[in-house]
């Protein structure tokens, strides 16, 4: 199963109840946090989760609401006594952004790796995870994220016992991993079946619509999505400033096919999302206006 938090829902500056943008998601006690705006450590500790779990820092891009935790979340990671390496990921300009940052978080018990991107798409395979990092449209260089968990097919034992395969390679078997005995070689596909459904996540704030996010989006089990503008005379801005309506937001959503989809990274003149969530709602009818602290876990289906 797969755990997520949507730590913060807000754009450009934080209000009274609404922390800047940040997401987090937890699969088999490895976490992934995306984007640590401003007020992330707080967000964390009111969901009631661990900064020790952060295994994998990913960045949309370097605007302050969605970087300028990092130095307090670093410490408080460090106060947590982690001592296993932190990887972060993120556009060009990754390390230095970094650097500038931790002038006042110079010490930490851990290390960090940095993966600087520059390709229009990006994969990488973290701790369980599949990572695919896609650019989108805004007026920095920004990406957008796709989060899967694959699922290996059904262990077959009479397959593994009619092949007089040992027992004790089973279980390294059903993990993928392939084994040797006495000159004798095990793979996986001798014993597995066909990939089952795993689970798949996609989240994209600032951008305009773009055919990448359709394409990574598509068949999501959640789509998170920015709704920088719910009202509908907020276009213009939305055009301009490089970002998204809800209407755009639920387009997207429908033309990818996603299950289902909560909007965040509202305007901080949107005092009232709930308002417009009609708009979005009659073209992708499973929209939701997430709220900080919006969490859900993810199942793989049991009829798999």
């Amino acid at each position: 199963m797969l755990d997520l938090c949507l730590l913060g829902t807000g754009g450009m500056m934080p209000l009274p109840k609404r922390w800047l943008t940040s997401l987090m998601v937890r699969y088999n006690g490895k976490g992934i946090l995306i984007d640590a705006g401003e007020g992330t450590q707080v967000a964390i500790r009111q969901a009631g989760l661990s900064f020790h779990d952060i295994d994998i820092i990913l960045f949309t891009h370097y605007h302050g609401d969605h970087i300028s935790g990092l130095p307090g979340l670093l410490l408080s990671m460090g106060n947590a006594e982690r001592t296993e390496p932190v990887i972060m990921i993120g556009p060009k300009g990754l390390e230095k952004v970094v650097g500038a940052l931790r002038i006042i978080a110079p010490e930490l018990p851990f290390e960090i790796n940095m993966i600087e991107m520059g390709e229009p798409e990006c994969f990488f395979a973290l701790q369980g995870y599949e990572i695919t990092a896609f650019k989108v449209n805004h007026n920095v260089t920004c990406y957008g994220y796709t989060l899967e968990v694959k699922r290996a097919g059904r262990f077959d034992a009479e397959r593994a016992k009619a092949m007089d395969i040992p027992l004790k390679f089973w279980n390294k078997l059903q993990k993928g991993e392939t084994m040797e005995e006495d000159g004798r070689i095990f793979t996986p596909d001798m014993v597995l079946g066909p990939e089952r459904k795993g689970l798949k996540v996609t989240y994209c704030t600032d951008t305009r619509p773009t055919d990448s996010i359709v394409k990574n989006a598509a068949g999501s089990d959640l789509f998170i999505c920015e709704g920088m503008y719910g009202e509908p005379e907020k276009q213009a801005d939305a055009v301009k400033k490089k970002h998204m309506t809800f209407k755009e937001a639920a387009k997207i959503a429908a033309a990818a096919e996603v299950s289902e989809m909560w909007l965040t990274h509202y305007s901080p003149s949107m005092n009232r999302p709930r308002e417009y969530l009609g708009i979005a709602k009659s073209i992708f009818p499973n929209t939701i206006c997430a709220n900080d602290g919006q969490s859900v876990t993810l199942r793989f289906s049991e009829d798999e």
